[in-house]
C-alpha cells in the first residue's frame, strides 16, 4: 500500500459536523460554477432571440439581410435552417420552434442572431426591423371560452347527482374567483450551450430539470438518434418548474445555430427577455356553487374552472388534471362536479410552477370554507374540521383513491392548540371591535397534497454507485440539483447504506449518458424516486462486499455489518477501504446499478381516477395579518406552521423548503401581479414592476414544527417529499386577509376577494363589503 493510501486506510472517522448543502459552501464563496461562469470553447459563438412585437399576428416581412450586414453578426437561424421538425418535441406537439407565418405571444420566438459575443446578437436582434399585421388578441380565458378556443378538450370528473343535492341543501353559495399567475424569477435565466463533436455527437449544458427531455427535444430538432446527444447540468441556480420543460427551447436553440455556424454556440436570455418568452404558473378563473347544512359541511359542490393556458398545451393538461384532483384539498365531497376547460390565449405558453396546479384547486376550496363559515356565522376552524376526510368513513377522493394515511384532524387540533388558537380568535375580536382603521385577522388552513407524477411512466428512476479503491464514493442519478438539496439528500442516503462519513461520498452532474430516459425532478418526488434508486444501488454494492468479507472472516453474509468506516464481522473488523481493496484484488465488481419504480400507483386519463399519487404529505398554518382599512396595505405578523414530512432526511434542508415555499405562496397570493395589457403586451417585465417578496415580507414570528411520524408508505427512509406542499400554507395568509377585511362590518358576508391580494385589491374588497355587496346565495 502507497503512502497515500496508508493516510486514508489509518484514518479513524470523526464525529461529523451537521451534513451541510453539498455546495453551500462555494455557494457562500461564490465559486459554484454554473453554465455561465464556465470556460468558453475556442470559437464560441453566442445567439439571441428575435422576438415578436405584438401578441397576435401575420407576419409580413422580417430583413434577415439588415442583420446579416451588421458588424459582429456571423449568422441568422430561421425556420429554414431546422433539419428536423420544426415543431418541438412537447407532449402535444402543437409549438413551433420559430414563429413562421403567425405569431401568438408578445415575445414570441422568430429566428436567432448569432454574433461573436453576447452584446452584439442581443443589439441587432432588438432592433430587427420585423413588420407583424396586429390581429385582435385574446388574453383572458372567459374571452377564449367564449369562442372555443381550446388548447386540450375540457374534462368532467363528477360524482353524485350534484344538481339534486344542491337543490336539496340547506344553504347554497355561489361566487367567483379570479387566481393571477406567477413569474418563476429564478436567480440564473434559462441559458444553454451547444458544442458540436465528433461524428455528429453533440454536447449540451442546460440549465434543465429535466435533461432527458432537452436531449429528446435536441435530437428531434436536429433529426439525429438520442445517443448523439448529450445533455449535462451539474446545477440551476433554481428552477421551481420553470426549467421542466422551458428549458429545451433554449438547449433547442443553440444547438440550431451551433449547427449552421460549425461551432460551439451559447444562448443565455436576459431576464427581461426571458420574462417575455418563457410561461408562468397558470392563472385560473373559478366559477362555484356549494350546498351545505347547518354546521357548514358540505353536500354538493359544482366547479367550473377554467386554466389560462397560453398560446400551445405545455405542461397545461397534466396542470389542469392536478387542480381538478387538489379541489377536494383536505375535504371530503359528497357530490362534486368540476369541469375543467384548458383556454387557449394569446400570451406565453403557462407551465409547470411549484404545485402544478395543486394550489389552483386548493386556494377555490378554502376561499369557499371562509365563506360557508362567514354565511352561518361559525369559526372557520371549525367548518374546516367538521369537513374533513375522515378515517375509516368518508375518506374516498373524488377520483376514487381511498385517502389511507389520514393525519389532518390530529395535525390541525394539535397546530391550534401549539399556537393558542382560540384564545387568539377572541383577542384578534377584541381588536376589531376597538380598533376603527386597522383589522386583524387570522386564518389556520390545512393541505393535502399527493404525491408522485400523474402520468405513472414517469415514476422511475435509476442511478449508479461506484467504489473507488481508496474507498471514496461517486454517485451518479438523474434527477437535478436546482438549489433544493436532492444531491446532499442522496449522498447521505449513500453514505448511511456503506456505513460512511458524509465526506467520503460525492455526487457528478447529471448527465444522459450515465442515467438514460430520466424522468424530470419534478411533482416533489425527485428524492423519492432518486433516493431509493441510489438507495437500491448502495446496497447491491454493500451485498457484494459484504459476501467478500464473509469469505475472508468464515461467516455469514448478513453477519457482516458497515459502520463509521469500518466492516465488522463476528471474527473480524477491517477498515472500508482495506475491504475495498481486498475485493478489487478478488475481483468483486465495486459498483452497481439501482432502480426503483413507485409502488401501487394507476391512472385512468380518460376517467381521471384511480390512485395518482403514492402517498399524501399533510401541513397546516396559521397566519395572522393587519390590514389598513384606508391604504388596503397589508402586514403579516405571525405564522406558525405545522408540517409533514416524514422522517426527516435532513431537518436543516426541509425547514428550508418549508419556508421557501411557505414565503413564495406568499408572494403568489400577495404581491406578485402579473399584467398584459389589452393588446396582450407583457407589461410585468423586470424586478421594478413585479413584486417578488422580501426579507421585509417575512413576519418576526415564523414558528414551524415536524409532524413527529415516519411516512405510512415504503419511502425511502420513512421519508415524505417536502418541495411542493409547504407552497400552499400560505393560503393561510389569504385567508387570514379575507378574516380582516371581513371584520370591517359586522355581518355574516362573505368576502369576495380575488389574488394576488394587493393593496389595491384589499382596498376595493373592503369597499364592497362596506357598501353591503354579496355574492349571490339561497
Amino acid at each position: 500500500m502507497n503512502s497515500a493510501l496508508h493516510r486514508i486506510a489509518t484514518q479513524r472517522p470523526t464525529p461529523q459536523a451537521p451534513d451541510v448543502h453539498d455546495s453551500a459552501r462555494a455557494h457562500v464563496q461564490g465559486t459554484a460554477p454554473y453554465i455561465d461562469d464556465q470556460a468558453l470553447s475556442e470559437g464560441t459563438a453566442h445567439a439571441a432571440p428575435v422576438m415578436s412585437p405584438v401578441a397576435h399576428g401575420r407576419i409580413e416581412h422580417i430583413d434577415w439581410d439588415w442583420a446579416r450586414q451588421q458588424p459582429g453578426v456571423l449568422a441568422v437561424v430561421t425556420a429554414q435552417d431546422i433539419p428536423g421538425d420544426p415543431v418541438l418535441a412537447s407532449y402535444v406537439h402543437d409549438e413551433a420552434i420559430f414563429a413562421t407565418d403567425t405569431v401568438s405571444h408578445h415575445g414570441q420566438v422568430l429566428g436567432l442572431i448569432v454574433a461573436s459575443d453576447h452584446l452584439s446578437a442581443r443589439r441587432v436582434a432588438k432592433a430587427m426591423p420585423v413588420r407583424i399585421q396586429a390581429l385582435p388578441a385574446v388574453t383572458h380565458a372567459r374571452d377564449a371560452l367564449a369562442q372555443s378556443a381550446l388548447v386540450l378538450p375540457s374534462v368532467d370528473l363528477q360524482r353524485g347527482d350534484v344538481v339534486q343535492d344542491l337543490a336539496h341543501s340547506a344553504h347554497t353559495l355561489q361566487g367567483s374567483l379570479e387566481v393571477g399567475g406567477q413569474e418563476h424569477f429564478y436567480l440564473e435565466g434559462q441559458i444553454a450551450s451547444a458544442q458540436p463533436l465528433e461524428d455528429g455527437q453533440w454536447l449540451i449544458h442546460s440549465s434543465t430539470q429535466h435533461p432527458g427531455e432537452v436531449q429528446h427535444w435536441v435530437a428531434h430538432a436536429l433529426s439525429i438518434p438520442l445517443h448523439n446527444v448529450q445533455v449535462v447540468c451539474r446545477r440551476m441556480g433554481g428552477g421551481f418548474g420553470g426549467k421542466e420543460t422551458q428549458a429545451g427551447h433554449v438547449a433547442v436553440w443553440a444547438a440550431l445555430a451551433a449547427l449552421k455556424c460549425h461551432r460551439p454556440v451559447k444562448m443565455r436570455l436576459d431576464r427581461s427577455d426571458d420574462l417575455l418568452i418563457t410561461g408562468k404558473r397558470h392563472p385560473f378563473s373559478h366559477d362555484w356553487t356549494v350546498g351545505f347544512d347547518d354546521q357548514g359541511r358540505i353536500d354538493a359542490l359544482r366547479s367550473i374552472q377554467l386554466a389560462h393556458c397560453g398560446h400551445s398545451a405545455d405542461l397545461s393538461g397534466p396542470v389542469a388534471d392536478r387542480a381538478v384532483f387538489h379541489t377536494d384539498n383536505a375535504y371530503y365531497l359528497p357530490s362534486v362536479h368540476v369541469t375543467s376547460h384548458r383556454c387557449k390565449t394569446h400570451t406565453q405558453s403557462h407551465t409547470a410552477f411549484r404545485g402544478f396546479g395543486g394550489p389552483q384547486g386548493v386556494l377555490l376550496i378554502e376561499t369557499i370554507m371562509g365563506d360557508i363559515a362567514r354565511r352561518l356565522g361559525r369559526d372557520a376552524l371549525d367548518v374546516r374540521l367538521a369537513n374533513l376526510y375522515g378515517v375509516g368513513e368518508r375518506d374516498i377522493t373524488p377520483y376514487q383513491m381511498k385517502v389511507e394515511d389520514n393525519i389532518l384532524r390530529p395535525l390541525m387540533e394539535r397546530l391550534a392548540s401549539d399556537c393558542q388558537y382560540r384564545a387568539r380568535r377572541q383577542a384578534v375580536a377584541n381588536w376589531n371591535r376597538e380598533q376603527p382603521f386597522i383589522k386583524k385577522g387570522l386564518a389556520l388552513t390545512p393541505v393535502k397534497f399527493g404525491i408522485s407524477f400523474t402520468a405513472t411512466q414517469f415514476n422511475q428512476a435509476g442511478a449508479l454507485v461506484s467504489v473507488y479503491t481508496d474507498g471514496s464514493v461517486l454517485i451518479n442519478h438523474g434527477g437535478t440539483e436546482m438549489g433544493q438539496g436532492l444531491h446532499t439528500k442522496v449522498c447521505s442516503i449513500v453514505a448511511q447504506v456503506l456505513g460512511l462519513p458524509r465526506s467520503s461520498v460525492r455526487i457528478t452532474a447529471t448527465d444522459t449518458h450515465k442515467v438514460p430516459n430520466a424522468s424530470a425532478t419534478a411533482a416533489s418526488s425527485g428524492n423519492d424516486l432518486n433516493g431509493r434508486a441510489a438507495e437500491r444501488a448502495a446496497l447491491a454494492v454493500r451485498d457484494q462486499l459484504a459476501k467478500h468479507m464473509a469469505k475472508l472472516s468464515g461467516c455469514e453474509p448478513h453477519e457482516v455489518s458497515f459502520t463509521e468506516g469500518n466492516v465488522v464481522s463476528p471474527r473480524k473488523t477491517l477498515l472500508f477501504v482495506e475491504l475495498v481493496q481486498s475485493a478489487y484484488a478478488a475481483r468483486v465488481p465495486l459498483w452497481s446499478h439501482g432502480f426503483y419504480a413507485t409502488p401501487k400507483i394507476h391512472y385512468d386519463r380518460e376517467t381521471l381516477s384511480g390512485r395518482p399519487f403514492y402517498y399524501f404529505a399533510y401541513g397546516a398554518a396559521c397566519s395572522e395579518v393587519a390590514i389598513d382599512t384606508l391604504t388596503g396595505e397589508h402586514k403579516l405578523l405571525r405564522v406558525d406552521i405545522l408540517h409533514d414530512v416524514g422522517h426527516s432526511l435532513h431537518p436543516q434542508i426541509d425547514r428550508g423548503q418549508i419556508e421557501g415555499g411557505f414565503v413564495q405562496g406568499l408572494g403568489w397570493l400577495t404581491s406578485e401581479e402579473l399584467y398584459w395589457d389589452a393588446n396582450g403586451i407583457l407589461q410585468t417585465k423586470g424586478a421594478s414592476t413585479y413584486k417578488i417578496p422580501t426579507a421585509a415580507d417575512v413576519p418576526e414570528q415564523f414558528h414551524i414544527d415536524f409532524w413527529p411520524e415516519p411516512n405510512r408508505e415504503d419511502n425511502v427512509g420513512g421519508s415524505k417529499a417536502v418541495g411542493e406542499p409547504p407552497f400552499m400554507l400560505a393560503i393561510s395568509v389569504f385567508e387570514a386577509l379575507r378574516d380582516a377585511i371581513g371584520a370591517v362590518r359586522a355581518d355574516h358576508q362573505p368576502v369576495q376577494l380575488d389574488a394576488p391580494a394587493t393593496p389595491e385589491r384589499v382596498l376595493d374588497a373592503i369597499g364592497r363589503v362596506r357598501a353591503g355587496a354579496q355574492p349571490a346565495s339561497a
